[in-house]
Formats: C-alpha cells, structure tokens, sequence
C-alpha cells in the first residue's frame, strides 16, 4: 500500500558527501514522521535521523553536525545530507515513514528496501 524508494548510495571516500532521497508513494492520506535507519553488516540498526510535519528534528549522535535531514511535504520526500563521510557511516540506509492511509484512515509505518552507502578511505 505504501512503498518507499531511496536513492543516492554510492561509493565515496572519507570526507566527502552524499545526498539520499526517499520517495514516498501509495494510498497516503499524511504522513507524519520520515526518517532515515542505517544498519551495517553485523550491527543492529540504529537511529540516523527523524523528521516530524511539524519540523522537529531528531539527529543520532554519531551523525549530529555533520547530516542534515529535510523533507518536502508535497512530493512526499524526504532527504539526507551527508557531509563529512567517515568509514564508520558504511552501511545501508533506510528510509522509514509513519502515517495514515486514505482508506479508512489507517495507520502505516513502512520502510524501504535501503540503500548501500560505502565509505573508503
């Protein structure tokens, strides 16, 4: 019903930058909170960034100062800037939105199938 699409991963080298985008698309009526998960091979998978409607901004702290999280409300997009890469930012990133759909005003929480950021050095 709701399917989310990132783009942006890639291969960089420490220091440098990538920008990821999700699309959101399906029977949306609002969506609520976007937000952005990473997790790396053997890792459990831990909070990037959030974003609420109402702009409240929640920054992991291992990613505070040097991501930036946006979203466009209308396009139903949200985004993550990352600047100053390091090796440990390696991992697979997700979007994840939280909303309600148009038929019968359910709640949807869903995520994307992520995509691979890889920072060398």
């Amino acid at each position: 019903q709701v399917q989310l699409v990132e783009s942006g991963g890639g291969l960089v080298r420490t220091g440098e930058s990538l920008r990821l985008s999700c699309v959101a698309s399906g029977s949306i009526f609002m969506i609520n909170d976007m937000g952005w998960d990473r997790q790396a091979p053997g890792k459990q998978r831990e909070l990037v960034a959030t974003l609420t409607k109402d702009g409240r901004i929640n920054y992991g702290d291992s990613v505070k100062g040097r991501f930036t999280i946006s979203r466009d409300n209308a396009k139903n997009t949200v985004y993550l800037q990352m600047n100053n890469l390091k090796r440990g930012d390696t991992a697979v990133y997700y979007c994840n939105a939280v909303g309600y759909l148009r038929r019968g005003g359910e709640i949807f929480g869903s995520w994307g199938q992520g995509t691979q950021v890889t920072v060398s050095t």
